[in-house]
């Protein structure tokens, strides 16, 4: 499903809805539920209505430039016309915007590539998705736009490292939205933990027993049996698998083993993972239908008080606290990042320093000069003016100057604004704070300050890709198909439907059908790095 905007005019939205009863189960991301301004730690501090140094509001007899684009959606309801009007004004352009929900935009944005019905800009949403597209980019179908960065003010400052962890064979085709290296941890509900005489969690057998504690022991004080003890859905990565799966020491997608780089999925650590697992699904602490699980009712099933911890993005923690003030008396919520494994390490995955990537069609940009007009616009995002827009809106409007940051305006109908105006926005940013000098989200509570410490505190405890510059043309054409052999797996030796040894004939599989070939192309480049 996708929901398009069109514009008859330049002050009057179109909204179409192609399928409305997909729109009714969409809803906001976990890492833009923190009240609006996300939590970022850039010691920038530009005001609002300053220009960065290039003006933002081109010349207005010039004709607005009609740029089409493709993001995703992570919010129930499609974004107003009032954000989108001042962007559009300040950047001289007509928009027209193709909004896709979260839940199937992979299947959207695959589909765009197969019948050649990309826009002039499409976001590809995640580095998963990403990765599918660099046979096509190898094959020239997309622009190389490393070359031109250097011409625009502002994309000239994005990371060279990012660029480079982003980049196909060396050469640059995408521009990224910063993500910070590891948003991972634990949210859980403080006040079940007081009430149970529990401590924070600090080992993965004190997250264990509080699972247990939440789901046998009447937290919630109604007499009955009705909440367990992690709520999580189907998804190895961003739901609670993978994260959990570092606290075993599991490696990062790949790992060394004896000067060979090998999947996660070979290592012990991933096997103990699948095995906590599975002791979680057994004793009934882990909601049953997990590997079906759509992320809304991920999310649902913590946020009405059925769950009492939330493994993933402790970004969200600030704003579930918010969502849940309205309808649970006396929630409290807290968060943990270092979890200590069996051996007593703590380490949490992190990512490449990117979560998501807009790349330029040549079917829909026939030529440079159309490419530089399109890449204008997108220098005039990272322009930190329009970059405060898209984090924050207008200021007297969704927020409001705090020591220098922007604090969200917390009355209801104004959060309903702020929800409205700004949040799906989010997914249109380039860069990120450490690259804009844009302003800084106010800490607003002791949760959202604990949460960004939190965070910050990851960096230091980081589990790195050491495979994550390399590239492999196998995995690139094979990889969707072969990774869903593994996914498979995992699910099934959770569920009890297989054993060890079922789970390493699904290795063999993955090794017989074209994996063996991904590790060797893994391996040459790692040798060449000098790593044998």
């Amino acid at each position: 499903m996708e929901l398009t905007n069109r514009r008859k005019d330049h002050k009057n939205w179109r909204w179409i809805a192609l399928n409305a009863a997909l729109a009714s189960t969409v809803v906001v991301t976990a890492c833009s539920s923190g009240g609006g301004a996300p939590a970022n730690t850039s010691e920038g501090n530009a005001a609002a209505g300053t220009d960065g140094g290039t003006a933002a509001t081109p010349a207005a007899e010039e004709k607005p430039f009609e740029l089409s684009i493709m993001t995703v959606l992570h919010t129930p309801e499609l974004p107003s016309d009032k954000v989108l009007d001042v962007i559009e004004e300040k950047t001289n352009t007509k928009l027209n915007i193709n909004w896709v929900p979260n839940a199937v935009y992979e299947e959207k944005v695959l589909s765009s590539m197969a019948t050649d019905s990309m826009p002039q800009a499409i976001y590809v949403g995640n580095i998963a998705i990403y990765n599918n597209f660099k046979s096509s980019l190898r094959a020239g179908q997309f622009w190389e736009i490393g070359p031109y960065l250097d011409q625009f003010p502002y994309l000239k400052n994005l990371d060279p490292v990012v660029l480079k962890n982003s980049a196909v064979d060396g050469k640059i085709y995408g521009l990224y939205q910063a993500t910070p290296l590891s948003r991972q941890g634990v949210i859980y509900r403080k006040d079940w933990a007081d009430k149970l005489g529990l401590k924070a969690p600090e080992t993965i057998d004190d997250l264990y027993a509080m699972m247990k504690a939440f789901a046998e022991q009447d937290p919630d004080g109604d007499g009955q049996k009705n909440t367990i003890g992690l709520a999580d859905r189907s998804d190895l990565v961003y739901g609670a698998f993978k994260t959990t799966s570092s606290y075993f020491g599991t490696p990062n997608n790949w790992g060394e083993l004896d000067g060979e780089l090998r999947p996660e999925f070979m290592f012990p650590a991933y096997m103990d993972t699948m095995n906590f697992f599975r002791k979680l699904f057994q004793e009934g602490l882990i909601n049953h239908d997990f590997p079906v699980t759509s992320k809304p009712d991920h999310e649902a099933l913590f946020k009405t008080g059925k769950a009492g911890t939330f493994i993933g993005c402790i970004c969200a923690a600030p704003g579930y606290q918010r969502d849940m003030e309205k309808t649970i008396p006396g929630v409290k919520l807290d968060v943990a990042n270092r979890i200590k494994g069996p051996n007593g390490e703590v380490g949490v995955w992190s990512v490449p320093g990117y979560g998501n990537m807009v790349l330029f069609p040549k079917s829909s940009i026939k030529n440079e000069e159309e490419l530089k007009k399109v890449l204008s616009f997108f220098d005039q995002l990272m322009n930190p003016e329009i970059y405060n827009l898209l984090n924050y809106g207008i200021e007297g409007d969704h927020y409001e100057i705090v020591n220098g940051q922007a604090k969200g305006f917390t009355e209801e109908e104004k959060v309903a604004a702020r929800d409205r105006d700004v949040r799906p926005l989010l997914s249109l940013r380039i860069g990120g704070p450490e690259t804009v000098d844009g302003l800084v989200g106010y800490e607003e509570t002791e949760l959202h300050k604990k949460t960004n410490a939190a965070m910050a505190d990851n960096n230091n405890i980081l589990i790195t890709d050491p495979a994550a510059a390399y590239d492999s043309p196998t995995r690139d054409q094979m990889g969707v198909q072969l990774q869903q052999i593994i996914t498979d797996a995992t699910y099934k030796y959770i569920l009890g439907d297989i054993d060890e040894a079922g789970f390493q004939s699904a290795i063999d599989k993955w090794l017989k059908d074209g994996g063996q070939k991904i590790v060797e192309e893994i391996n040459e480049q790692h040798r060449v790095a000098g790593n044998s």
